[in-house]
């Protein structure tokens, strides 16, 4: 496999603007981590809004340039730009989208996100088969669940330039990664067995081939791995990062693991033991990980674990973080 080199940063910075959680008074404010505590004259007068979906602003630093990356949008129209707004966010910061797959709880906020950047022809990375149609969860012939049609059109009409990208995918200066297609290489990591698609009229088993991630090099420390869902499987991923980025050492591994419900308790604990042995610095499993998983993780890995929230900010990836 050929590599890439991805450019060393000082500091990484990831806002949850969507997550399934919140808890105001969780009150466990670190050197690592930052709860939302939306204030305005003394007062809580709005609070973070938590839906089953993911957004997350990342922010790469180094000495005096800092870029900005909105990864994917959340489930509502509303729910991430309620959030950017209710966090005093500057979205205008953002240079560059990039969608983790096209399922609705990470696209659904794609056009009020984009309004309040107050820009056009934002570049936004995908991958190509982001816009299989129609898509749709299938537990019974007569239960299914649809996905709703995601195209070119809505996202240029929200005001991004679409750039498709099956490949590893360098973005805002070479420091983030777009890791392109994930390939499936684990024994027990085999996809979401209820989702399909439909291409001419014939029925076919969705891969979700368009799951990805975005990775950053933080200087020191290693790679920063941030998923949406991980329908290829977290620790695929996470060996996928390795081998094209040639970094062994990982610093953080945070984002959706898709382990949530009876499909996939079966593989909770092997995850939370190959995780283990990946031995990462911290581990933030959010989204559609799930309860049950979540709390496995968190046994494997007490010292490693960190519980995520919506509205949440990680400002303290840094590269002198523990000197």
């Amino acid at each position: 496999m050929s590599r890439v080199k991805l450019k060393e940063v000082d500091k990484v910075e990831v806002l949850t603007l969507q997550d399934n959680y919140i808890e105001m008074t969780a009150m466990d404010n670190s050197a690592v981590i930052s709860r939302a505590a939306p204030l305005k004259e003394g007062e809580i007068r709005a609070s973070i809004i938590a839906e089953h979906g993911f957004s997350a602003l990342i922010k790469t630093i180094t000495g005096n340039e800092t870029h900005t990356l909105l990864f994917d949008f959340g489930f509502s129209e509303d729910g991430a730009a309620q959030n950017a707004k209710t966090l005093g966010v500057n979205m205008s910061e953002v240079e560059a989208a990039a969608l983790s797959h096209g399922h609705s709880d990470h696209t659904g906020g794609i056009s009020k996100l984009a309004a309040i950047t107050g820009k056009k022809d934002i570049p936004f990375v995908v991958h190509p088969s982001a816009f299989k149609s129609p898509r749709y969860i299938k537990y019974s012939e007569t239960l299914k669940i649809n996905f709703p049609k995601l195209t070119h059109q809505m996202i240029e009409n929200a005001g991004f330039s679409v750039i498709e990208s099956d490949e590893p995918y360098y973005i805002l200066d070479d420091t983030v990664l777009f890791l392109g297609e994930i390939p499936r290489r684990t024994d027990f990591e085999k996809g979401f067995p209820v989702a399909h698609w439909q291409k001419d009229g014939k029925e076919l088993w969705d891969a979700i081939e368009d799951d990805t991630s975005v990775v950053m090099n933080l200087k020191d420390k290693g790679l920063v791995i941030v998923s949406g869902c991980a329908h290829a499987g977290i620790i695929n991923t996470t060996k996928h990062a390795i081998d094209v980025t040639g970094i062994n050492k990982i610093h953080v591994v945070m984002g959706g693991f898709h382990l949530s419900g009876p499909l996939f308790e079966g593989i909770i604990d092997r995850t939370s033991e190959e995780l283990k042995i990946l031995n990462p610095d911290y581990i933030i499993p959010m989204h559609c990980t799930g309860r049950k998983a979540i709390m496995a993780i968190e046994k494997q890995m007490p010292d490693k674990f960190i519980l995520n929230m919506a509205g949440k900010n990680l400002p303290s990836f840094k590269r002198d973080m523990f000197h």
